[in-house]
């Protein structure tokens, strides 16, 4: 008879020359044995995660990069189309300076003479050509000097006005729709 070792021996014997069939509860056993196999798992799992994350946000910075380069090269189409006008507009200001100075010397010596009246007509609608583009002039006279609008060529005396304050306009600045196209001459109080 044989007993209950010589038994056990036999059939281990007889699944040594067998191929190895784990069971599922066998292959947990051999996973929850083997941690580093585990691990290396969640190593993998945590660094593609990574990845996904780091792809995931430079695709969301390119989206915004993207977005504000539209934005800004609409705003600069907007711009150009705003002040497309601009060259010429400053290439007509002395021409305009010299309309006005072409009326006050006419309009001393004689205000009823026909030449005079033809200019100031012709002024007159050059000027509201000009307008109609968007050129206004800057009022200086009376306000606080700004150097953003105004270009001081002289300090006066006076007690008319606090210091700092526009006299007189020497040559008159321009707006240019809501931009400074030429700044204003002017002498200001001291």
């Amino acid at each position: 008879m044989k007993t209950n070792e010589t038994k056990e021996q036999e059939q281990m014997d007889q699944h040594q020359g067998e191929p190895a069939q784990d069971t599922p509860i066998q292959a947990e056993e051999m996973l929850a044995e083997d941690p580093v196999g585990e691990q290396a798992e969640e190593d993998r799992l945590s660094e593609l995660q990574r990845q996904a994350d780091e792809n995931h946000n430079r695709f969301l910075r390119a989206q915004a990069d993207f977005d504000n380069f539209r934005r800004r090269t609409q705003k600069e189409k907007e711009e150009l189309a705003q002040y497309a006008s601009l060259k010429l507009v400053s290439g007509l200001l002395p021409v305009l300076d010299n309309f006005e100075r072409a009326l006050q010397s006419g309009g001393e010596a004689a205000e009823t003479n026909s030449f005079t009246k033809g200019i100031d007509m012709i002024y007159r609608q050059f000027a509201q050509v000009l307008e109609s583009e968007g050129l206004r002039k800057i009022e200086a006279v009376g306000q606080p000097f700004d150097p953003e609008m105004h270009q001081a060529i002289m300090q006066v005396e006076t007690e008319e006005h606090e210091a700092g304050t526009v006299v007189e306009v020497v040559q008159n600045g321009y707006w240019l729709k809501d931009k400074v196209l030429r700044p204003a001459m002017v002498k200001v109080s001291g």
